[in-house]
Protein backbone atom coordinates (compact mmCIF):
# COMPACT_ATOMS: atom_id res chain seq x y z
CA UNK A 1 0.00 0.00 0.00
CA UNK A 2 1.50 3.35 -0.89
CA UNK A 3 0.72 5.99 1.73
CA UNK A 4 0.96 9.43 0.46
CA UNK A 5 3.26 11.52 2.27
CA UNK A 6 3.20 15.69 2.15
CA UNK A 7 6.39 16.68 0.81
CA UNK A 8 8.82 19.30 2.80
CA UNK A 9 7.54 22.23 0.21
CA UNK A 10 3.93 21.55 0.18
CA UNK A 11 3.52 21.32 4.67
CA UNK A 12 1.85 24.04 5.75
CA UNK A 13 3.42 26.68 8.13
CA UNK A 14 1.82 28.94 9.68
CA UNK A 15 3.52 32.76 10.22
CA UNK A 16 1.94 34.72 13.39
CA UNK A 17 1.74 38.23 13.23
CA UNK A 18 1.79 38.85 16.69
CA UNK A 19 4.94 39.79 17.89
CA UNK A 20 7.04 38.83 21.19
CA UNK A 21 9.32 41.59 21.93
CA UNK A 22 12.43 41.22 24.71
CA UNK A 23 11.18 42.17 27.90
CA UNK A 24 12.24 45.58 29.15
CA UNK A 25 12.06 46.25 32.94
CA UNK A 26 10.41 49.36 33.77
CA UNK A 27 12.29 52.07 35.43
CA UNK A 28 11.72 51.06 39.49
CA UNK A 29 13.51 54.47 40.00
CA UNK A 30 10.28 56.00 38.80
CA UNK A 31 8.46 56.51 41.50
CA UNK A 32 11.22 58.92 43.14
CA UNK A 33 11.66 61.11 40.39
CA UNK A 34 10.04 64.22 40.08
CA UNK A 35 10.41 67.82 39.44
CA UNK A 36 9.92 68.86 43.35
CA UNK A 37 12.44 69.60 45.63
CA UNK A 38 10.94 66.79 47.57
CA UNK A 39 12.27 64.37 45.13
CA UNK A 40 14.83 61.93 45.40
CA UNK A 41 15.98 62.21 41.41
CA UNK A 42 14.86 65.75 40.67
CA UNK A 43 13.98 66.48 36.97
CA UNK A 44 15.61 69.71 35.80
CA UNK A 45 13.68 71.15 33.05
CA UNK A 46 15.48 74.48 32.54
CA UNK A 47 17.75 73.51 29.73
CA UNK A 48 14.72 72.81 26.91
CA UNK A 49 15.41 76.54 26.40
CA UNK A 50 18.74 76.53 25.14
CA UNK A 51 22.58 75.43 26.75
CA UNK A 52 24.77 72.72 27.16
CA UNK A 53 25.37 73.20 31.07
CA UNK A 54 23.14 73.75 34.27
CA UNK A 55 24.46 75.19 37.27
CA UNK A 56 22.82 73.92 40.76
CA UNK A 57 22.48 76.10 43.68
CA UNK A 58 23.23 74.92 46.97
CA UNK A 59 23.07 76.42 50.37
CA UNK A 60 24.46 74.93 53.07
CA UNK A 61 22.39 75.95 56.80
CA UNK A 62 23.81 78.25 58.95
CA UNK A 63 26.01 77.15 61.70
CA UNK A 64 27.85 80.06 63.72
CA UNK A 65 27.07 80.37 67.72
CA UNK A 66 24.36 82.53 68.87
CA UNK A 67 26.04 86.57 70.01
CA UNK A 68 24.19 87.54 73.47
CA UNK A 69 25.33 90.77 75.01
CA UNK A 70 28.73 91.32 72.80
CA UNK A 71 28.09 93.10 69.66
CA UNK A 72 27.11 91.69 66.52
CA UNK A 73 28.83 93.90 64.40
CA UNK A 74 31.95 92.40 62.75
CA UNK A 75 30.06 88.65 63.99
CA UNK A 76 28.02 88.19 61.17
CA UNK A 77 27.73 84.53 59.69
CA UNK A 78 28.73 84.19 55.55
CA UNK A 79 26.72 82.10 53.73
CA UNK A 80 27.86 78.79 52.99
CA UNK A 81 26.68 78.68 49.21
CA UNK A 82 27.95 76.93 46.09
CA UNK A 83 27.29 76.06 42.46
CA UNK A 84 27.43 72.58 41.29
CA UNK A 85 27.42 72.22 37.66
CA UNK A 86 26.65 69.08 34.96
CA UNK A 87 26.45 69.08 31.57
CA UNK A 88 23.67 67.48 28.71
CA UNK A 89 24.74 65.85 25.91
CA UNK A 90 22.50 63.55 22.81
CA UNK A 91 21.40 60.13 22.45
CA UNK A 92 20.01 59.07 19.46
CA UNK A 93 18.66 55.61 17.70
CA UNK A 94 17.24 54.87 14.34
CA UNK A 95 15.65 52.19 12.30
CA UNK A 96 15.69 52.07 8.28
CA UNK A 97 13.64 49.08 6.56
CA UNK A 98 14.10 48.78 2.59
CA UNK A 99 10.76 47.83 0.45
CA UNK A 100 12.31 44.30 0.06
CA UNK A 101 12.50 43.45 2.97
CA UNK A 102 9.32 44.87 3.82
CA UNK A 103 7.99 42.71 1.44
CA UNK A 104 9.65 39.57 2.15
CA UNK A 105 8.57 39.89 6.20
CA UNK A 106 5.82 37.96 7.42
CA UNK A 107 5.55 40.65 9.79
CA UNK A 108 5.18 44.37 9.90
CA UNK A 109 8.60 44.99 11.06
CA UNK A 110 8.23 48.48 10.20
CA UNK A 111 5.77 48.98 12.77
CA UNK A 112 7.61 47.46 15.47
CA UNK A 113 10.33 50.24 15.10
CA UNK A 114 8.64 52.77 16.91
CA UNK A 115 7.81 50.78 20.07
CA UNK A 116 11.29 49.04 19.96
CA UNK A 117 12.84 52.25 20.23
CA UNK A 118 10.52 53.46 22.76
CA UNK A 119 11.57 50.38 24.99
CA UNK A 120 15.23 51.89 23.97
CA UNK A 121 14.86 54.75 25.25
CA UNK A 122 13.33 53.98 28.22
CA UNK A 123 16.01 51.51 29.40
CA UNK A 124 18.97 53.95 28.12
CA UNK A 125 17.85 56.56 30.91
CA UNK A 126 17.15 53.56 33.52
CA UNK A 127 20.68 52.55 33.11
CA UNK A 128 22.20 56.14 32.64
CA UNK A 129 20.27 56.52 36.34
CA UNK A 130 22.34 53.53 37.75
CA UNK A 131 25.03 54.47 36.00
CA UNK A 132 25.56 57.61 37.68
CA UNK A 133 24.76 56.43 40.94
CA UNK A 134 27.87 54.57 41.05
CA UNK A 135 29.80 57.46 39.14
CA UNK A 136 32.27 59.76 41.09
CA UNK A 137 31.23 63.05 40.57
CA UNK A 138 33.65 65.74 39.79
CA UNK A 139 33.31 69.32 40.55
CA UNK A 140 32.62 71.18 38.04
CA UNK A 141 34.12 68.92 34.96
CA UNK A 142 32.47 68.10 31.97
CA UNK A 143 32.08 64.51 31.60
CA UNK A 144 34.89 62.21 29.68
CA UNK A 145 33.66 61.88 25.75
CA UNK A 146 31.05 64.42 26.09
CA UNK A 147 29.63 65.57 22.04
CA UNK A 148 31.67 62.39 20.96
CA UNK A 149 30.35 59.79 18.60
CA UNK A 150 28.55 58.18 21.75
CA UNK A 151 28.27 61.23 23.85
CA UNK A 152 28.53 60.81 27.60
CA UNK A 153 24.94 61.80 29.34
CA UNK A 154 26.74 60.36 32.90
CA UNK A 155 28.09 63.28 34.33
CA UNK A 156 31.31 62.56 36.88
CA UNK A 157 33.93 59.68 36.43
CA UNK A 158 32.28 56.22 35.29
CA UNK A 159 33.44 54.11 38.17
CA UNK A 160 34.96 51.82 36.25
CA UNK A 161 37.52 54.61 34.19
CA UNK A 162 37.90 56.00 37.34
CA UNK A 163 41.77 56.18 38.72
CA UNK A 164 42.72 55.25 41.95
CA UNK A 165 43.35 58.76 42.59
CA UNK A 166 40.50 59.39 41.87
CA UNK A 167 38.55 57.01 44.14
CA UNK A 168 40.40 57.99 47.40
CA UNK A 169 39.62 61.67 47.11
CA UNK A 170 36.09 60.00 46.63
CA UNK A 171 36.21 57.95 49.96
CA UNK A 172 38.15 61.14 51.76
CA UNK A 173 35.53 63.73 50.76
CA UNK A 174 32.28 60.94 51.81
CA UNK A 175 34.11 59.94 55.16
CA UNK A 176 30.68 61.02 56.92
CA UNK A 177 29.01 59.26 54.52
CA UNK A 178 30.39 55.98 53.56
CA UNK A 179 29.77 53.23 56.08
CA UNK A 180 32.07 50.11 54.98
CA UNK A 181 31.40 46.28 56.00
CA UNK A 182 28.72 47.53 58.95
CA UNK A 183 31.53 49.44 61.47
CA UNK A 184 32.98 52.01 60.97
CA UNK A 185 36.08 51.19 62.18
CA UNK A 186 36.17 49.42 58.44
CA UNK A 187 36.91 52.84 57.12
CA UNK A 188 39.73 53.83 55.07
CA UNK A 189 40.46 56.88 53.04
CA UNK A 190 41.91 54.27 50.52
CA UNK A 191 39.42 53.05 48.81
CA UNK A 192 40.82 49.80 47.58
CA UNK A 193 42.17 49.27 51.22
CA UNK A 194 38.64 50.19 52.86
CA UNK A 195 36.97 47.68 50.39
CA UNK A 196 39.68 44.70 51.17
CA UNK A 197 38.31 44.99 55.01
CA UNK A 198 35.10 43.55 53.97
CA UNK A 199 35.17 39.64 54.51
CA UNK A 200 32.46 37.21 52.85
CA UNK A 201 30.25 37.41 56.34
CA UNK A 202 29.40 41.43 55.85
CA UNK A 203 26.27 40.98 54.10
CA UNK A 204 23.71 44.00 53.88
CA UNK A 205 21.48 43.66 57.44
CA UNK A 206 18.83 45.86 58.69
CA UNK A 207 21.60 45.78 61.46
CA UNK A 208 23.77 47.45 59.29
CA UNK A 209 21.19 49.89 57.50
CA UNK A 210 20.18 51.08 61.39
CA UNK A 211 24.01 51.97 61.87
CA UNK A 212 23.75 54.18 58.27
CA UNK A 213 20.91 55.59 59.23
CA UNK A 214 21.78 56.93 62.29
CA UNK A 215 25.57 58.24 60.81
CA UNK A 216 23.01 60.20 57.84
CA UNK A 217 21.64 61.99 60.44
CA UNK A 218 25.03 63.28 61.37
CA UNK A 219 26.28 63.94 58.24
CA UNK A 220 27.42 67.31 56.96
CA UNK A 221 26.02 68.91 54.77
CA UNK A 222 22.88 67.27 56.64
CA UNK A 223 20.52 64.84 54.61
CA UNK A 224 17.27 65.94 54.09
CA UNK A 225 14.98 62.81 54.39
CA UNK A 226 12.17 61.95 51.70
CA UNK A 227 9.67 62.27 53.75
CA UNK A 228 8.98 64.21 57.12
CA UNK A 229 5.43 62.65 58.23
CA UNK A 230 4.52 63.64 62.13
CA UNK A 231 8.18 64.14 63.33
CA UNK A 232 9.17 61.06 61.67
CA UNK A 233 11.92 60.80 58.82
CA UNK A 234 12.14 58.09 56.30
CA UNK A 235 15.04 57.28 53.59
CA UNK A 236 14.84 55.22 50.68
CA UNK A 237 17.68 52.41 49.80
CA UNK A 238 18.16 51.68 46.50
CA UNK A 239 19.72 48.02 46.26
CA UNK A 240 21.30 45.40 43.87
CA UNK A 241 19.33 41.93 43.84
CA UNK A 242 21.89 40.68 45.86
CA UNK A 243 21.97 42.48 48.87
CA UNK A 244 18.19 42.42 48.44
CA UNK A 245 18.22 38.52 48.79
CA UNK A 246 20.64 38.63 51.80
CA UNK A 247 18.26 41.41 53.38
CA UNK A 248 14.96 39.44 52.85
CA UNK A 249 16.81 36.56 54.90
CA UNK A 250 17.88 38.58 57.79
CA UNK A 251 16.06 37.55 61.03
CA UNK A 252 15.23 41.30 62.25
CA UNK A 253 13.28 41.90 58.68
CA UNK A 254 11.71 38.63 58.77
CA UNK A 255 10.80 38.61 62.20
CA UNK A 256 9.28 42.53 61.66
CA UNK A 257 7.22 41.35 58.84
CA UNK A 258 6.10 37.92 60.58
CA UNK A 259 5.11 39.89 63.65
CA UNK A 260 3.71 43.49 63.00
CA UNK A 261 2.48 43.11 59.43
CA UNK A 262 -1.39 43.14 58.76
CA UNK A 263 -2.93 40.31 58.34
CA UNK A 264 -6.76 41.21 57.44
CA UNK A 265 -8.29 41.94 54.55
CA UNK A 266 -5.82 41.70 51.75
CA UNK A 267 -3.09 41.04 54.45
CA UNK A 268 -1.83 38.37 52.48
CA UNK A 269 -0.78 40.26 49.41
CA UNK A 270 0.88 42.80 51.04
CA UNK A 271 3.21 41.36 53.11
CA UNK A 272 6.90 41.03 51.46
CA UNK A 273 7.15 37.21 53.12
CA UNK A 274 5.10 36.19 50.27
CA UNK A 275 5.43 38.45 47.75
CA UNK A 276 7.55 40.86 45.65
CA UNK A 277 8.08 44.49 46.26
CA UNK A 278 9.85 47.18 48.67
CA UNK A 279 10.43 46.47 52.69
CA UNK A 280 10.00 49.05 55.05
CA UNK A 281 11.80 48.97 58.08
CA UNK A 282 12.45 51.33 60.95
CA UNK A 283 11.44 54.65 58.55
CA UNK A 284 13.57 53.51 55.58
CA UNK A 285 12.17 51.89 52.27
CA UNK A 286 14.12 49.19 50.24
CA UNK A 287 14.09 49.28 46.72
CA UNK A 288 15.18 46.55 44.92
CA UNK A 289 16.80 47.57 41.61
CA UNK A 290 17.80 44.53 39.33
CA UNK A 291 19.98 46.99 37.21
CA UNK A 292 22.33 47.96 40.12
CA UNK A 293 23.22 44.12 40.14
CA UNK A 294 23.09 43.50 35.91
CA UNK A 295 25.78 47.02 35.66
CA UNK A 296 27.72 46.71 38.46
CA UNK A 297 31.21 48.11 37.97
CA UNK A 298 34.15 45.32 37.30
CA UNK A 299 36.49 46.73 39.53
CA UNK A 300 33.69 45.25 42.62
CA UNK A 301 33.70 41.92 41.59
CA UNK A 302 37.39 41.34 43.52
CA UNK A 303 37.51 44.10 45.85
CA UNK A 304 36.42 42.56 48.99
CA UNK A 305 38.97 40.72 51.31
CA UNK A 306 39.99 37.45 49.80
CA UNK A 307 39.32 38.70 46.36
CA UNK A 308 34.99 38.53 47.10
CA UNK A 309 32.54 40.72 45.50
CA UNK A 310 31.25 43.70 47.00
CA UNK A 311 28.72 46.50 46.33
CA UNK A 312 27.55 49.70 47.59
CA UNK A 313 23.88 50.61 48.73
CA UNK A 314 22.89 53.73 48.16
CA UNK A 315 21.00 55.36 51.08
CA UNK A 316 18.88 58.37 49.88
CA UNK A 317 17.46 62.09 50.88
CA UNK A 318 16.35 64.23 48.59
CA UNK A 319 18.47 65.50 46.20
CA UNK A 320 19.95 62.81 45.40
CA UNK A 321 20.80 63.27 41.81
CA UNK A 322 19.82 65.82 38.99
CA UNK A 323 18.00 64.97 35.83
CA UNK A 324 18.41 67.73 33.67
CA UNK A 325 16.56 67.74 30.11
CA UNK A 326 17.52 69.64 27.33
CA UNK A 327 15.36 67.54 24.64
CA UNK A 328 12.59 65.41 25.60
CA UNK A 329 12.38 61.97 23.15
CA UNK A 330 10.57 62.38 20.33
CA UNK A 331 10.60 60.96 16.91
CA UNK A 332 12.60 61.30 14.13
CA UNK A 333 12.27 60.10 10.42
CA UNK A 334 14.09 59.99 7.68
CA UNK A 335 14.72 62.30 4.58
CA UNK A 336 17.00 60.17 2.14
CA UNK A 337 14.23 57.66 1.21
CA UNK A 338 15.73 56.85 -2.40
CA UNK A 339 12.86 57.66 -4.29
CA UNK A 340 10.38 56.36 -1.44
CA UNK A 341 12.32 52.57 -1.29
CA UNK A 342 14.24 53.14 2.09
CA UNK A 343 11.67 54.12 5.59
CA UNK A 344 13.49 55.29 8.76
CA UNK A 345 12.01 56.33 12.03
CA UNK A 346 14.29 57.67 15.13
CA UNK A 347 14.51 58.50 19.02
CA UNK A 348 16.24 61.68 19.70
CA UNK A 349 16.73 63.13 23.55
CA UNK A 350 19.12 65.19 25.26
CA UNK A 351 19.79 64.81 29.14
CA UNK A 352 22.49 64.49 31.76
CA UNK A 353 22.54 62.90 35.18
CA UNK A 354 24.76 63.40 38.26
CA UNK A 355 24.86 63.19 41.65
CA UNK A 356 24.67 66.26 43.04
CA UNK A 357 27.99 67.11 45.57
CA UNK A 358 28.80 70.34 47.18
CA UNK A 359 32.29 72.00 47.87
CA UNK A 360 32.40 72.68 51.43
CA UNK A 361 35.05 75.41 53.03
CA UNK A 362 37.14 72.37 54.14
CA UNK A 363 37.87 71.25 50.28
CA UNK A 364 35.80 68.33 50.10
CA UNK A 365 33.22 67.68 47.59
CA UNK A 366 30.46 65.93 49.21
CA UNK A 367 27.49 64.33 47.96
CA UNK A 368 24.34 66.06 48.71
CA UNK A 369 21.73 63.79 49.63
CA UNK A 370 23.61 60.10 49.61
CA UNK A 371 25.23 58.06 52.28
CA UNK A 372 26.59 54.87 50.89
CA UNK A 373 26.61 51.37 52.38
CA UNK A 374 29.33 48.69 51.56
CA UNK A 375 28.94 45.36 51.85
CA UNK A 376 29.83 41.81 50.62
CA UNK A 377 27.85 41.04 47.80
CA UNK A 378 28.26 37.26 47.29
CA UNK A 379 26.89 36.02 43.27
CA UNK A 380 24.35 33.28 43.54
CA UNK A 381 26.38 29.65 43.05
Amino acid sequence: MAVTTVQAQNKLIVFRKEVYREYVRQNLFAPYVGTELTAVIRVINDLKKGGEQINIPLIARLKDQAISTGPLVGNEEAIDNFGDRMWIDWARNAVIIQKSEEQRSSIDLFGQARPLLEDWGKELQRNEIVDAFYAIPLNNTAPVGLSSTFGQRVNGALFDAATAAQRNTWMADQSDRVLVGGATALYSATFATAMGNITAGMTFSAAMANKAKRLAKLANPRIRPYKLKNGREYFIVFLNSLHFRDLQADPTIINANTQARAREGDGLDKNPLFQDGDLVYNGMIFREIPELTIRLPVTYTTAGSGSIQVAPAFFCGQGAMAWAWGRMPRPTFRKEDDYQFIRGVGIEMAYGMKKIAKLNPSGNYREWGIFTIFAAAQADT
